[in-house]
């Protein structure tokens, strides 16, 4: 009797477990536009934990494609010349962009007649022109346009919004983020990423567009899209040798009627940083970096008491850009308003980087 129970019991828990393995939601079927961005071996990454399936890539440098295909130990059948000729050949659900920011437009042109769904690297684009062809496309044919930062997977990123929007340090009046490292070329990035950086058409500027736009990002999300009353900007080329046709020092301040932010975009930093401070009436909130925050609460003129967290990652699919898409994409997930990823979010981030760019030429504040 008992030698019976027991086969019938392994015999359900293998039922069940069968049922598991085919309830779960296949991978999420990718295509690839491009590979000269630095960030593109993360979505190789993720492909190799079989969480997205890379159906398809589009890279017309032949060579640079042949460098993925063998460190990677992918087919060349999935290689294709165009982001044209890859969509129609391979059927993505969605397209993430691993190329210069110029050629975002580009990309979803292609992507939102044929319904496929969009994610691109920070920035969103290169200036408002483009970021307002694209919105008009996304919402036209009815896809996602998402932008991806790497501050977006931060813990404390998460966190700090959380303690600022439960009153913890008060009403906020200052934001100040630090964003950069020595410079593309100080430390090492591929030559084919170094060249469209440092392109002022490709990038939109230097350091104030590859950096200062996770200040706008995050100073949009952490004051629930609220709009700027104006934006002042001080640019300069400190490494003329490097960066001979770009910004690598940006000084970016947002007013608004009760906050200021000061974004600060530097390939001039000695240490590489992604930091953000935030003041309130009563304290302030120091994210370190991804894991590591400090709140501080005034005490007296100059004295706090000080609480430092340690933070565990993100809960998915909030810790993995490409688990966001997934979800978002298979309708799982709707996105909060102005939330990092969203497309509302960064048509606000490029207003304010438009018209940082546009300060910075003039010399003069630019009211929005």
């Amino acid at each position: 009797m008992y030698l019976l129970f027991m086969k019938k019991l392994v015999l359900c828990i293998c039922f069940w477990g069968l049922q598991t393995v085919t309830a779960a939601e296949p991978p999420l079927k990718i295509g690839v536009a491009g590979l000269t961005h630095g960030h593109v071996d993360w979505v190789f990454t993720a492909h190799q934990r079989g969480e997205i399936e890379i159906v398809g890539i589009a890279e017309r440098n032949q060579q640079l494609a042949a460098v993925y295909a063998n460190r990677y130990k992918l087919s060349p059948t999935l290689f294709h010349s165009t982001v044209d000729q890859m969509l129609d050949a391979s059927r993505p659900e969605a397209v993430t962009s691993f190329s210069d920011t110029y050629a975002h437009l580009e990309i979803v042109r292609a992507c939102a007649p044929r319904g496929i769904h969009v994610m691109v690297e920070k920035p969103l684009a290169v200036s408002m022109k483009h970021a307002r062809e694209m919105k008009k496309l996304a919402e036209k044919y009815q896809i996602q346009v998402l932008t991806n930062y790497e501050t977006s997977w931060y813990a404390t990123t998460e966190k700090a919004y959380d303690l600022l929007h439960a009153g913890k340090i008060g009403d906020v009046r200052k934001v100040v983020v630090h964003d950069g490292h020595k410079g593309p070329k100080k430390i090492g990035v591929p030559s084919t990423f170094l060249e469209w950086l440092t392109d002022p058409k490709l990038n939109g500027a230097g350091a104030l567009m590859d950096f200062g736009c996770y200040g706008a990002n995050l100073s949009t999300w952490l004051l629930k899209g609220e709009r700027p009353l104006s934006v002042t900007c001080i640019a300069q080329r400190f490494n003329e040798a490097d960066h001979p046709k770009v910004d690598d020092e940006a000084t970016i301040i947002v007013a608004y009627p009760s906050v200021q932010v000061i974004i600060q975009a530097s390939w001039n930093w000695p240490i590489g940083r992604k930091d953000m401070e935030i003041y309130g009436l009563t304290g302030a909130i120091y994210a370190d970096n991804a894991r590591q925050l400090r709140v501080r609460m005034a005490k007296g003129y100059d004295g706090f008491d000080e609480e430092k967290m340690e933070l565990a990652p993100r809960a998915q699919p909030f810790d993995d850009p490409f688990r966001v898409l997934t979800q978002v994409v298979r309708d799982k997930i709707r996105l909060a308003p102005f939330d990092l990823y969203s497309l509302e979010n960064n048509m606000l981030v490029m207003e304010i980087l438009e018209a940082a760019k546009n300060s910075a030429r003039s010399g003069k504040t630019v009211r929005l």
